[in-house]
């Protein structure tokens, strides 16, 4: 039995969610958001995603790590903010010894939901069914919980 961690990085929310892959299963864990919009000072949400990561890897001791890698966005400044929250993210996981995986956003959709430009609705409608949730979840959760069920797919 595997516990896998995605995470969907963000530098005002930061997604994640955990599942673990038991035979040909896939059990819902735990999922949520790092909220950091409430911060002005840009160091201190990166310090925040590092500590909020930390103590989730130490709660729940996952052992495998995903990730969406990185995309290119019009706005230069939104995706250099995008990839120092990820390598927030990425630091943390390093440093409690896993391994790292990386997934674009179009392989996630396309194992999510059988669409390469699948929009955020329709993927959190698949993690919802997929995970058999009893709520719905949050877009940020939900693209995090769809990163951890791509791994599990690809390679468990």
């Amino acid at each position: 039995m595997k516990i896998i961690l995605g995470i969907d990085p963000g530098s005002r929310i930061t997604g994640y969610g955990l599942i673990k892959k038991f035979k040909n299963k896939i059990i819902y864990i735990n999922s949520g958001c790092i909220l950091t919009f409430k911060i002005n000072n840009f160091p201190t949400r990166l310090k925040m995603i590092y500590k909020d990561i930390s103590k989730i890897i130490k709660k729940f001791k996952p052992d495998n790590f995903a990730i969406e890698q990185i995309f290119m966005s019009k706005n230069a400044d939104s995706a250099l903010k995008l990839g120092h929250a990820r390598s927030a993210a990425i630091i943390s996981a390093v440093n409690h010894n896993l391994n790292v995986f990386e997934y674009s956003a179009s392989k996630v959709k396309m194992t999510i939901t059988g669409f390469g430009h699948a929009n955020k609705k329709q993927i959190q409608d698949a993690v919802f069914m997929l995970l058999k949730l009893p709520y719905y979840p949050k877009k940020d959760e939900a693209d995090a919980l769809a990163i951890a069920i791509t791994h599990s797919l690809i390679h468990l």
